[in-house]
This record gives C-alpha cells, structure tokens and sequence, in this order.
C-alpha cells in the first residue's frame, strides 16, 4: 500500500461528500473533484517519490488521461448532436404531437414509458427523461399521483433503455470503449433490461385512474436541417459502429467524424437561415443556426465531473486500494453478489466512478457478468430519485411533484423489476456464464 493511501482516500471522501449535497450547497460537481484530482495526484507522486518509484506516475496518470479523452471526444460529438436536434425543435414537434392525442391517463403513462425505453438507447437517459417527462407533465395536469408515477416510470424506462445500447449510459459506453463487450453484444440485454421496466411499470399501472386527458390544439414545426440533422446523428452512429468493428478503430474517431459534418452542414445552414432572416421576420431572440452555440450549450459541467471523477479513481488504484477491493468482491464474496452489490450502490454512489473503478479493477470474469454489471449499474440508479441523472434531472423539471420522497413510496416496485431484470439475465444468457 503506497505511504500517501490514507490521505488520497480522505481527499476522495470530502470531494464526493460536497458531490453528494450539490443540491443544498448549489455547488457545481465538478469543482470539488476537478481540485480533489489535482490533490490526489499530487499526493500519489510524493508517496511514490518516497518508494523511490517517482517514474512510475507519469505512465499512470498518462494511462487515465488517454482513457478520459477518448470518452470527452466522444460525449463532445454525442452532446453536439443531441443539442442540434433540441435548437431544431426535433423534441418539441415529438412532444406536442403525443399530447394532441385524446388518450386515457394510462395511455400516457404508456406511451412515454415506451417512448423512454426506445429513445434512451439512442439518445441518452438524461434527454430522454427530460423529453418524456415534459409530455407527461403537460399531458397530466391536474393529476398529481398520476404524473409521479409516470416520471417514475419514465427515469426507470430511460436508465433500462440506456443499458442496452453504448449510447444510452455512460457506463455502457465506457464498458464499450474499454473493449468488455463488443456494440453488438449489448443487445443480449435487451430483454432483461425490458423486464427492469416492464415489471415496475405493470405494478404501477394499477394505481392509475382511467380518465382521459383533453387533447391540446398544440403544433410544432420542425426548423429546417431537424430531420437531416437526425439522419446525420444515426448515420455517425452507423459509422461509428462499422469503423470500431471492421478497421477496430476507437468509437471517438467516428463520432469526432460525424461532428465535423455536421459543422460542414451548420455552414449551408447557417447561410440560407441569414438570407431568409434578412426577408422573413425571424421568431423573436433567435438567431441563424450556429453550431459554434451549439456547442456552447454541452453540458461542460458534466463533462469536468468526468475528468475529476475518473482522475480520482484512478489515483486510488494507483495507492492499491482498488486492488484490495476487487480482491474482497470478486474473489470472497464472488461475481454475481459483487455485481448486483455495485448496481445497488448505484442509486446512493453515482454509478460512473463504480463502473470506472470495475473497469480499472479488471476482474477475472466471464463475459455474462460483463454484461451483469453493465446491467446493474445501468439500472440500480433507478431505485432512488438521487440514482441517475434522469431521476436528478426530472427532480428539477418537476419540483415539488416529483420529489425524492416521491420516488421512495414506489422503491419496492422498482426493485421488483431490478432483481427480475437480474434472474432474467442469469437464466437467459447462462451460457455466457
């Protein structure tokens, strides 16, 4: 164990305690762990300094920065795209249309639920929860327990959507990017992940009343380039899979790809958008399509959160402690309890630094608990409103409807769908075993 442990995990502590009351401080999280990661590297070289091992932190420290880049490049690209597509009002004209139907409460409670599932592999879980969750809401007014179980569903469909797809987490797409389990084989997940929902969603249903919802008279346009836009993003996405697995190239440089044609397209854009503003009146405080606001609106500060977190783990390998751990979950308490133990502490812990420790632990395992893993950290968010960035994220749209307590009363039907998802899994893919 390296002389500087000890202080490395206190650093690691307090920045995750600050994390953990963002809420209440209203302190970005990543100014905590982007300082803990600078402490705890500088921590890490004096105490190999002191083994006479100094040469040993710039491999180290170079090895979590390459892995980090890899996946800012790709998120960069990914956030870019999904952006462009709210800017086009491509989510708006979704939304308006399931709320112009004249549809029953539970014919909501479904169709946002479905629409989360098969979005959220495509989109990711954060934007997908805050698009349904706005349907669900305009759609429900006026019914309080009707809109908290729906937004359950909704973040419950959004995270076990988001665990068959490498772009629907981003635990999934560094699971991915690590090389644990190829694009293709994620889709073994489907149906437990279908389960994680479908068995909450069945429960929950029942408490639901059978009125209908007066359709609204509601309609939005699609701006122009929405559609191409989308076509765009889904052929990236195509070559971005083809490139990893046919030349084996890194999922970023397909991605990174992608972005530079829509920056090629944002330039047409952009030119016949000023020349029609300079004749047409342009909707008030917008101005022609520039992708250079577009990126703008990434969300930097996840994307910093990413750079502490995964700098801050991989400093407690560095000192040994993540050795130790693998050593107690995966070989006293064995794979399967390790993994469905990570996917519960998910919903208290955020789920990217367990996967991100997981990964950097490397643990001999089969590739069916590969795939148990991404499955539980996917999903064991979902059990509490604090468990993933949908449940955060709908906190906020909805506040004071959709609150943690909320989400607590229903904590029991959600995992009634997690540990099914699980025995589905083990006895769907035992061969994988």
């Amino acid at each position: 164990m390296n002389l500087a442990a000890p202080a490395v995990v206190a650093v690691f502590v307090l920045a995750y305690v600050l994390v953990f009351l963002e809420e209440r401080l209203h302190l970005r999280k990543s100014k905590p762990v982007m300082v803990a990661a600078g402490l705890i590297w500088i921590l890490v070289a004096i105490g190999f300094g002191l083994e006479n091992r100094g040469d040993e932190v710039h491999e180290k420290i170079t090895h979590v920065l390459l892995e980090y880049a890899e996946l800012l490049l790709f998120l960069l690209s990914a956030m870019s795209f999904v952006n462009a597509l709210v800017e086009r009002r491509l989510f708006d004209a979704l939304r308006a249309r399931l709320t112009a139907a004249n549809i029953s409460v539970r014919g909501i409670f479904w169709l946002t639920g479905v629409g989360a599932f098969f979005l959220s592999p495509i989109a990711d879980n954060l934007t997908t929860a805050l698009v349904m969750g706005a349907v669900a809401i305009s759609a429900l007014q006026g019914h309080k327990k009707a809109i908290v179980i729906a937004l359950v569903s909704i973040v419950v469909a959004a995270n076990a959507g988001g665990a068959f797809s490498p772009f629907g987490d981003i635990t999934t797409l560094m699971v991915w990017q690590k090389g644990k389990v190829e694009f293709f084989e994620f889709f073994d997940l489907f149906i437990p992940s279908l389960v994680n929902w479908l068995v909450p969603a069945l429960v929950m249903s029942f408490f639901l009343p059978k009125d209908r919802i007066a359709a609204t008279g509601e309609h939005v346009a699609v701006r122009r380039g929405g559609y191409v836009i989308a076509g765009l993003f889904l052929c990236t996405i195509a070559a971005t899979v083809t490139l990893d697995h046919v030349l084996h190239l890194p999922p970023f440089l397909g991605m990174m790809t992608g972005l530079g044609v829509l920056n090629l397209y944002g330039y047409f854009l952009h030119g016949w958008e000023s020349r029609a503003f300079a004749t047409i009146p342009a909707e008030e405080g917008r101005e022609p399509f520039n992708i250079f606001s577009i990126l703008e609106k990434v969300e930097w500060d996840t994307l910093l959160f990413f750079y502490g977190i995964m700098l801050c783990v991989g400093g407690l390998s560095a000192v040994g402690y993540l050795g130790g751990l693998s050593a107690f979950l995966y070989q006293d308490l064995g794979p399967t309890t390790a993994n469905v133990t990570v996917g519960i502490l998910s919903a208290i812990v955020d789920n990217i630094p367990l996967t991100y420790a997981v990964l950097l632990m490397d643990p001999v395992m089969s590739h069916g608990q590969w795939l148990l893993v991404t499955l539980t950290a996917g999903t064991g968010g979902s059990l509490l409103a604090i468990g993933s960035a949908a449940g955060v994220a709908l906190m906020g749209s909805a506040r004071g409807v959709y609150t943690f307590a909320a989400h607590l009363k229903w904590i029991w039907a959600v995992a009634l769908g997690y540990a099914a998802s699980i025995a589905v899994h083990i006895w769907l893919n035992a061969a994988l075993f």
